[in-house]
C-alpha cells in the first residue's frame, strides 16, 4: 500500500526548523511568501529595483532574526511587517513630496478600476505607471497603509498588525492617503465613467498584479535579488 502523502509544513514549524538548522526550510518560506512580499514592496516604492533590495534585506533580517519570533503574530504577518519597514527606511531616505489634501474619502480602489477592452493590456501598464507615481507623493506611512488595505487587500486589523499600529490609525491613514490621491487619480475615474461600446470593467477593482521573483527556491535570502524582475 502506498503511503498517503504527508501534510505540508505549517510556516511556523518551518521557521522553527530553520532556527533549528534545516537549511531548506527558509527556503521553503520564502517560496511561500515571496510573490506577495514582491507585491507590496514594488507598489510601496514603485521602483522594481527599489523593491528588490527592499525584499532582499527584509528576507535577510528575518533569516537572522527567526529565533526571535515567539508565535504571537502569523508568520506571514511577521514577514510583511519585516518587509514593511524596510521599505518605509528607503521612503523616508528618500526626498518628500508634498500635495495638499481635500475633501474625498472615497476608496481608493472606485479610482482604480480597469477596463476589459482590446487594448487593456496598454491602459493597464499606464494606469499601473501613473498609479506608482502619485503614490510616491504620499507620506511613507500612509502609502504602506494604502498599499495593504486597497492594493493587497488585507483586512484593516491584519494591516494593523503587519504595520504593527492601532486599527483606527490605518483607518486614518487610509482616508487621508485617499484624500491626497483622489485630485491627482481623478482624470483616472472620469475615463472610466465615459460609456464605450465593447469595454466593460471587472467586478472588484484592482491594478495589475506585480510579477515578482518566482524562481528563489533557495534557503539563501539573497536569491530573491535576482529574481525580482529589475530592468
Amino acid at each position: 500500500m502506498a503511503a498517503e502523502p504527508s501534510e505540508p509544513l505549517s510556516d511556523s514549524d518551518l521557521l522553527a526548523r530553520h532556527v533549528a538548522g534545516e537549511t531548506d526550510a527558509f527556503g521553503e518560506l520564502v517560496r511561500r511568501h515571496r510573490d506577495r512580499l514582491w507585491a507590496v514592496a514594488l507598489r510601496t516604492l514603485g521602483d522594481r529595483e527599489e523593491a528588490a533590495d527592499a525584499v532582499q534585506d527584509a528576507l535577510v533580517s528575518a533569516f537572522r532574526a527567526a529565533h526571535t519570533f515567539r508565535g504571537q503574530s502569523a508568520v506571514t504577518t511577521w514577514l510583511h511587517r519585516i518587509t514593511v519597514n524596510a521599505c518605509l527606511d528607503r521612503v523616508r531616505k528618500a526626498a518628500t513630496r508634498k500635495t495638499s489634501p481635500v475633501d474625498n474619502t472615497e476608496r481608493f480602489e472606485q479610482l482604480l478600476e480597469p477596463h476589459e477592452s482590446a487594448e487593456a493590456p496598454a491602459e493597464r501598464q499606464d494606469l499601473h505607471r501613473e498609479l506608482l507615481a502619485a503614490l510616491a507623493t504620499l507620506p511613507a506611512e500612509q502609502r504602506a497603509a494604502l498599499v495593504l488595505v486597497d492594493m493587497q487587500g488585507y483586512p484593516v486589523a491584519e494591516a494593523a498588525r503587519i504595520l504593527d499600529v492601532p486599527t483606527g490609525t490605518v483607518k486614518s491613514r487610509c482616508a487621508r492617503g485617499r484624500a491626497r490621491l483622489a485630485p491627482l487619480l481623478t482624470h483616472l475615474r472620469s475615463e472610466a465613467d465615459e460609456p464605450t461600446a465593447g469595454r466593460n470593467r471587472t467586478p472588484r477593482a484592482s491594478v495589475p498584479p506585480a510579477s515578482g521573483p518566482r524562481d528563489a527556491g533557495t534557503s539563501d535570502p539573497a536569491a530573491v535579488k535576482g529574481g525580482g524582475g529589475r530592468t
